[in-house]
């Protein structure tokens, strides 16, 4: 006889439709296409199809509070009234909110007459973006949304019984931001629990019996506060909800740091990150009650490789053995959010490649076979488990992932290769020398709007309705017009432009070996924002320039200093699906020997100044202290050696963007890069702090224009950014630039934006001359 099927469970899936529909809603209703009534519809049915999809796909514990209109954690701040005060009456109510969508959307954006959007950062290592919720010592807490109840109630009426996913008030609160630096948001934590028990109580009673209580920063350094607030708040909950189950929810790392305090709590169950930390079932089995839930997260939410089903049968079976099924549940290792919907719809990727992967859908198919080889016996899904094994051989024994000429060069790096030629100062006044630059000079970030003239152009030009020739001199025109704009502008630094880029990773990996891409693999960023990561599946190398033409053809327009623009090794690794089957730093050593060969292309064309992005070089971090060392020290190198095959005269810049920096600012200085430029307009510069007390000895070009918010800072506005900027950085020392690139904004926009860019960096020469 057969043992009864392990329940398997979603922590979360993709919220942005297969064909991105979501995307489409949001943008036009902000464009005010459509009205909110009719962006809420397409929300519905979004949430609809997904939780029928997930069904269908034999899931028995769906989640629900999941899907976002923007970001979980701006959902959750505003679930809980912690609306900052310049956003009060920022909008109506709408649907019922007592929070109105036009406050949400304000918090989330910005407003055209001057509200500034929240503050973004990365969610954990991962490249997702939330909106960091900004709290007060005397923050008070108030039910300001019912979202999570309302999306239950919904499923229920739809024929779904649901578990509501809630993330967790010790996370929202470590999560968030204080204005004084020194309070410990944790005393907030009395303030907050009547307003989450309050929301358990309306799930009870609305027919809920289960919750998944995300609570991601155990995962963390173990900090005593936060373990006894978590041990506080699943004790406050088990008095003030009755009959709702609590699945306490952990990912992105392991908690057998916690075991003793974390199988003590009153909760029903506890999810096991078991992709990121696999060997911390170990000390926590043991410890866990019998009675206690235990779902196990063996799918790899974060990553698009199939799973080896049959290693993984070997794994579960002593535990279900041990535990009993019904006491097991089989889940991804966190939500899904970070993977592509639906590996069918590519219909244009290489098949054998195609064969090696799994995405959304197919992960939970990977859960279905499990729990029935472990139900059933493995010959209920025979063919399906040798379907999976066969794959993963083939992927193993493939000739094409490894690439002789690439092993052979990384074997002949040496330390010179990863430094340059001379310290920062002598670079410097060859720099000073060559480039003639005033005080705070300007420059832009590297991409221009990429307007529907461009995007057109160049879908058609991939579908081959466009020619060469007529694609390329579109390209050269509008870079053309862009140089000769930013020369009358009076911008110092000029960049081409990008127009023939469609992604600032996609781009290279295109022509880079060993990369592939994907039609349909859009996973979320930020709000509306979405990219399609490549998948780097064997070595790379890089068969020929990549950014060399239209960057010497820019050149060649101009008698000022003109950027190359490339990515850098790091954020291509970050912004990519990774093999998994070689160390990730081998690989970004790899894609640093290729960029090297561009840079050191670059510099014999010419080109003075040459910018390696690296707006992901922070969410590479381990998330404990003590792994962190190693990874800087990979990734540091990784970049040097990217950057320094060039003599000392031509000057290399870096960007990074929404990172805190006080705990990597000795590894940003190991960049060694000439010139930095950070995303520091939302923080209103607090960001430099870190470059202040560290006492940063490069050049540094803090952002004084949000590009992410549809809103125009004014002259004025910029001259009190870099004022504040002075007063924490020497003037000599400071370049202004917008935050960010522009690909994404408007020509109206970025143009009265730039025109006050140069206007402001001319006060403050005047200031200090």
């Amino acid at each position: 006889m057969s043992a009864p099927l392990i329940p398997t469970a979603s922590l979360g899936f993709p919220r942005i439709g297969p064909r991105r529909e979501l995307k489409t809603a949001l943008e036009a209703c902000w464009r005010g296409d459509i009205s909110i009534d009719d962006l809420l519809d397409t929300a519905r049915s979004l949430r609809a199809a997904t939780w029928a999809r997930q069904h269908a796909a034999g899931i028995t514990c769906l989640p629900s509070g999941d899907f976002s209109l923007y970001d979980h954690v701006l959902d959750t701040a505003v679930m809980v009234g912690a609306v900052p005060p310049v956003y009060a009456g920022a909008g109506r109510d709408h649907a019922g909110s007592r929070v109105g969508l036009d406050t949400y959307f304000a918090m989330a954006r910005g407003t055209p007459d001057g509200l500034p959007a929240m503050e973004m950062t990365k969610w954990f290592d991962t490249n997702y973006h939330y909106l960091v919720p900004e709290l007060r010592p005397d923050q008070n807490f108030f039910l300001g949304d019912t979202r999570v109840v309302d999306a239950y109630i919904e499923a229920r009426g739809l024929g779904f019984r649901t578990r509501p996913v809630l993330l967790g008030p010790v996370s929202f609160l470590m999560l968030a931001k204080c204005a004084d630096e020194a309070f410990d948001r944790l005393r907030l934590l009395p303030g907050l629990l009547p307003v989450y028990s309050h929301v358990l109580r309306l799930l009870a009673a609305a027919g809920a019996t289960e919750l998944q209580l995300d609570e991601p920063v155990l995962v963390l350094d173990e900090d005593p506060a936060v373990t006894a607030a978590v041990t506080t708040a699943t004790e406050a909950f088990a008095s003030a909800a009755t009959g709702l189950g609590i699945m306490l929810t952990t990912y992105h790392g392991g908690v057998d740091h916690l075991a003793d305090t974390l199988c003590r709590l009153p909760v029903d169950g506890l999810h096991l990150d078991l992709v990121r930390a696999p060997d911390q079932l170990g000390p926590i089995l043991p410890k866990l009650a019998p009675e206690t839930r235990l779902s196990l997260g063996v799918i790899d939410g974060r990553n698009i490789w199939r799973a080896d089903l049959s290693q993984l049968l070997d794994r579960l079976t002593p535990i279900v053995d041990a535990r009993g099924p019904e006491r097991i549940q089989l889940a991804p290792s966190c939500s899904l959010l970070h993977v592509p919907i639906d590996l069918n719809r590519e219909t244009r990727l290489d098949p054998e490649l195609r064969s090696w992967l799994a995405f959304a859908v197919q992960k939970l198919d990977e859960l279905r076979i499990l729990t029935q080889a472990l139900g059933e016996g493995r010959g209920a899904v025979e063919e399906e488990l040798a379907a999976a094994d066969a794959a993963l051989a083939a992927r193993r024994a493939s000739a094409r992932i490894h690439d002789p000429a690439v092993a052979a060069r990384l074997a002949a790096v040496t330390p010179a290769m990863t430094r340059r030629q001379t310290a920062y100062p002598v670079r410097a006044k060859a720099q000073h020398d060559r480039l003639g630059l005033p005080a705070f000079p300007t420059t832009t970030i590297g991409s221009f709007p990429q307007t529907p003239e461009i995007r057109k152009a160049r879908a058609d030009h991939a579908a081959g309705r466009l020619d060469d020739a007529d694609y390329d001199a579109l390209i050269a025109a509008r870079t053309t017009e862009a140089v000769r704009w930013q020369e009358e502008t009076g911008l110092d630094v000029l960049v081409h432009g990008e127009f023939e880029r469609n992604d600032m990773v996609q781009y290279f990996g295109e022509q880079l070996a060993g990369f592939a891409f994907t039609d349909h693999g859009w996973v979320q960023s930020y709000g509306s924002r979405y990219v399609r990561p490549p998948i780097i599946w064997g070595d790379v190398s890089r068969p020929q320039p990549m950014t060399l033409r239209w960057s010497a053809f820019a050149r060649s327009l101009t008698d000022r200093p003109m950027k190359g623009m490339l990515t850098g090794p790091v954020t291509m690794l970050q912004w990519s699906f990774v093999r998994d089957d070689l160390p990730r730093m081998e690989v970004c050593r790899q894609i640093a020997l290729a960029l090297r060969d561009e840079v050191v292309d670059l510099e014999a064309a010419g080109i003075e100044v040459i910018q390696i992005d690296e707006p992901a070089f922070r969410e590479g971090l381990p998330l404990r202290r003590a792994d962190r060392p190693a990874w800087l020290d990979a990734a540091t190198e990784c970049f040097r050696l990217a950057a320094s095959g060039v003599g000392d005269a031509t000057q290399i810049h870096t960007h990074m963007c929404y990172s805190e920096f006080n705990d990597i600012i000795d590894a940003i200085a190991a960049l060694d890069a000439d010139v930095i430029s950070i995303e520091t307009a939302r923080s209103k510069m607090e960001l430099l702090d870190a470059f202040t007390t560290f006492a940063y000895p490069n050049e540094i070009g803090p952002g004084v224009y949000d590009i992410h918010s549809p809103r125009l800072p004014s002259e004025e506005e910029m001259v009190a950014l870099l004022e504040r900027a002075c007063a924490r950085l020497p003037a000599e020392r400071i370049w202004v630039n917008p935050d960010c690139g522009l690909k994404t904004r408007r020509w109206d926009e970025v143009k009265p934006a730039l025109q006050a860019l140069v206007r402001a960096a001319r006060q403050m020469r005047q200031r200090v001359a």
